[in-house]
């Protein structure tokens, strides 16, 4: 199923021996557009601190009670390496966090991008993890440049081939694959009150220096798209309407 990223924020995490802290915010790779890491505000146990969890560590979710349970101990988590999440994540960082979890390094191709939970959908042609980052360690490159958070997006303004038409306000998620699948834009006093999906697949660039995301598609497509409603479900008759209609803009 789709989910809203806002809507995910504040889920509480259960380690197998209790409640550990909840949701705070997420880290995504600017590549493949996938969730990398939840970021999670672990309670007055671990004095506040931020920890990084991976996808890998999720097991079934409990929607309705919004948890989200891991196969990790709070011993682990207490143990597991302090990062500074206001700060960008460097690669040592990252194989230390995935070293001392032993979680499988993504980019492996077999058993799914986040390996036990099956989790698939990514770009099978990356290279497995720790070799990506030590490639790029040694050409002096400290932090992952493709590791964003999704707060940092939130805001940016996207940008038709022939004009402005809003700015992005939350991320649609895929609660097996934590792929990104959509972005929300709030075209905001240019087609006031209406809120559309844009597909990362449109996207041209991203100039990350001036908050701006590019993307292959008209003003006019974007205005006449259907309308997202962020109060319900993404129904499938929605998905085929939103496809089919950028199909037929794009390919006019």
């Amino acid at each position: 199923m789709k989910r809203s990223a806002k809507s995910l924020v504040g889920f509480s995490m259960g380690a197998t021996d209790g409640e550990f802290g909840k949701v705070d915010e997420f880290y995504f790779d600017d590549e493949t557009w996938t969730i990398r890491y939840l970021i999670v505000k672990a309670g007055s146990w671990l004095f506040g601190r931020k920890v990084l969890i991976s996808p890998a560590a999720l097991k079934e979710p409990n929607w309705q009670n919004k948890a989200f349970p891991v196969n990790l101990t709070k011993e682990q988590i207490k143990k597991s390496p302090d990062i500074d999440t206001e700060r960008t994540v460097s690669r040592q960082q990252e194989i230390e966090l995935y070293s001392h979890y032993d979680w499988p390094y993504y980019g492996i191709s077999g058993s799914g991008f986040y390996g036990g939970m099956g989790l698939s959908g990514m770009i099978e042609s990356r290279v497995p993890f720790e070799e990506s980052i030590l490639a790029r360690a040694s050409k002096k490159e400290p932090a992952d440049p493709h590791l964003r958070s999704i707060s940092e997006v939130t805001g940016y303004r996207i940008h038709a081939t022939d004009g402005e038409i809003g700015d992005v306000v939350d991320f649609i998620i895929d609660d097996k694959t934590w792929k990104v699948y959509f972005l929300v834009v709030d075209t905001g006093h240019w087609f006031p009150g209406k809120k559309v999906l844009i597909a990362p697949k449109w996207i041209s660039k991203v100039k990350w220096e001036d908050s701006s995301v590019y993307v292959d598609i008209t003003v006019n497509a974007v205005k006449n798209s259907p309308e997202y409603d962020p109060s319900v479900p993404i129904p499938e008759k929605y998905e085929n309407d939103f496809h089919r209609h950028y199909d037929n803009s794009i390919n006019d």
